[in-house]
């Protein structure tokens, strides 16, 4: 096989495993019965059943009267929990960022690849929901939108569109903070112009229709055509700004240090859309963490959870577990897999599991992973938890989601079964099962962009412990024991 046709044959697995769901239709009842649930909201279950019908939840609890014409679904011995969110990825884009630095005029649909590996890794790895957002490496980006890892168009794949634009306070690459807000602020001043002009062009063009001369000094006929816009008379370069200080899209801003957190504030509340702010912060923002709780704005994590930094005075190197000073300070965050990480790191769950190991509860972990992104995106009366009315996005683990001996065995998306380990073409080829769906060829032939998923493998290997404390090694099965 060459190394063209292996892409090839990458690509037509991705599409296969994230395609074919999003084209059936979800069984009008389904019972998935007999499994632990962990809904999140609410208490546990050691056994119970989830009652699906038409992909929404429509009853769950330990007896649940399940219709004669249901299909049920032995999961006996299995784990039930809501499909995780990933509330901040730019890895379904060609691009994370643009080279200019302001472009609130596009819109993430335009680069959304459905054949991404990471799509595919992010079903394996029981993520159901992906804000896809430009990354921070930006003044003002486009547009974003929240979707399913299933699908075979971008259309397909959307569960929520236009939700936000993300901003960066901290300074783009080979930029600077002054450079950073300075841009920021003329941006914002050039909207506060253009809308002022449209205001009195269209003062302008109501008398022309009545045959009437301005009566009026600049202000005043401003003051009086913001009456008269419409939606369609913003150019594509505003509209979305438009949309931003009105209330109509969220922003997602980053702040890298515990300085760039108070910019980032007098910033929204400057223009309109503090009340629709969401903060992403680099792990130096915990030292702002008062400011940040006394603005009660969703918070996420990034990917780097542990913060470093050297004594000047003794040269000792201080370590600072951030979601534990959140947790502390009663502060729900949100967590995110690191794309980069060497271990576990790209794991929603290790991500929330090496919470409880430095002393974060079980119960803010998993909400960390689940209802929290979800709230941040919005989406809280639809995903995030097993409720009753909710979508029936389940993930189906082997163990406790927070033991990481255990893996993904299947994923329900809208009440479809959208994944199951055992019909994992890609996990076959790389444990060297046979299987009739891998092509004919040398089979010792490896597929580079196979090297994404080679860490999936690694759930079958004894628990994974961590030394972020010295001298403190407990695995993380003990850890999801502990209590809320």
């Amino acid at each position: 096989m060459t190394a063209r046709n292996s892409v090839i044959w990458c690509g037509l697995i991705a599409l296969s495993l994230c395609g074919s769901a999003a084209l059936a239709t979800p069984p009008a009842k389904l019972a998935l019965q007999g499994g632990r649930i962990i809904p999140v909201v609410g208490d546990e279950i050691a056994s119970g059943t989830i009652l699906i019908e038409n992909g929404k939840i429509t009853a769950i609890g330990e007896k649940v009267d399940i219709p004669f014409d249901a299909m049920v679904v032995d999961v006996t011995g299995r784990v039930l929990f809501p499909g995780m969110v990933d509330a901040h990825s730019s890895r379904g884009l060609d691009v994370p960022n643009e080279q200019l630095p302001v472009t609130p005029f596009l819109d993430v649909f335009d680069a959304l690849d459905p054949s991404k590996l990471y799509f595919e890794d992010a079903l394996r790895d029981g993520i159901t929901s992906i804000h896809v957002i430009v990354d921070n490496n930006c003044v003002i980006g486009g547009v974003s939108r929240v979707v399913h890892p299933i699908g075979l168009t971008p259309d397909e794949m959307t569960q929520d569109v236009q939700t936000s634009l993300k901003l960066s306070v901290a300074p783009k690459r080979r930029s600077d903070r002054m450079v950073q807000m300075a841009t920021l602020r003329e941006t914002f001043l050039e909207l506060s112009d253009y809308l002022g002009d449209l205001a009195e062009t269209k003062y302008e063009e109501s008398l022309e229709d009545k045959d009437e001369k301005i009566d009026v000094g600049p202000e005043e006929a401003r003051a009086r055509g913001r009456k008269l816009i419409r939606s369609v008379d913003y150019d594509d370069k505003h509209a979305n700004l438009v949309k931003l200080t009105g209330g109509q899209l969220g922003a997602f801003v980053y702040c890298e240090t515990g300085g760039d957190v108070g910019r980032a504030i007098r910033l929204a509340k400057d223009n309109g859309f503090f009340d629709r702010m969401t903060f992403v912060l680099g792990a130096a923002c915990y030292k702002a963490v008062e400011e940040i709780k006394a603005t009660t704005r969703p918070v996420i994590l990034g990917p780097e959870l542990i913060h470093r930094e050297r004594n000047e005075l003794t040269g000792e190197i201080i370590e600072t577990f951030v979601p534990k000073v959140f947790a502390d300070a009663r502060i729900k965050f949100s967590l995110l897999p690191h794309p980069d990480g060497s271990l576990g790191e790209r794991y929603l769950n290790y991500q929330a599991a090496r919470c409880v190991r430095n002393g974060v509860t079980r119960k803010k972990a998993l909400a960390s992973i689940t209802i929290n992104p979800a709230k941040a995106l919005g989406m809280n009366d639809r995903i995030g938890s097993l409720q009753v009315g909710k979508i029936a996005n389940i993930v189906v683990f082997s163990g406790d989601p927070l033991d990481f001996n255990s893996w993904v065995d299947q994923v329900y998306i809208n009440g479809i079964r959208a994944y199951t380990r055992d019909t994992d073409v890609r996990l076959k080829r790389l444990f060297g099962e046979e299987t009739s769906e891998v092509p004919s060829g040398d089979e010792k032939e490896k597929v580079d962009n196979e090297v994404s998923v080679k860490d999936s493998v690694d759930q079958k290997k004894p628990t994974v412990t961590t030394s972020e404390k010295a001298g403190t090694e407990k695995k993380v099965t003990d850890e999801s024991k502990q209590g809320s």
